[in-house]
């Protein structure tokens, strides 16, 4: 039984716009997941990159923002990439700030 409740972490985007992030359901979680395993595939192309993480916020926000039904492109024009990168932690616990992960994903 869980003994500490899950921290939620409150992320503010460009147009002022708050959610609490929060650890995904595993039914968000597991195609969150598949779509982050293709990140590796493509570490050396910014662009597909940047397109493979904001796929992940997109599934994130179906549970973060469930009502907003906001698109890839929406979601474009609201957050930064620093904001992309709390989503993603707090989504999955990855942490893409961390020199280890960017280091091991290079090396592929």
């Amino acid at each position: 039984m869980a003994t500490k409740p899950i921290e939620k972490n409150e992320i503010v985007f460009i147009d002022g716009t708050k959610i609490d992030a929060q650890p995904l359901k595993i039914s968000l979680l597991r195609p969150f997941m598949k779509s982050f395993e293709g990140l590796t595939a493509v570490a050396t192309d910014n662009e597909k990159s940047m397109d493979i993480l904001i796929n992940c916020v997109h599934i994130a926000m179906k549970q973060y923002k469930a009502d907003a039904d906001y698109s890839v492109a929406d979601l474009e024009d609201l957050i930064d990439l620093p904001t992309v990168y709390k989503i993603i932690e707090a989504a999955s616990g990855i942490n893409l700030n961390d020199s280890a992960l960017l280091a091991l994903a290079s090396q592929e």
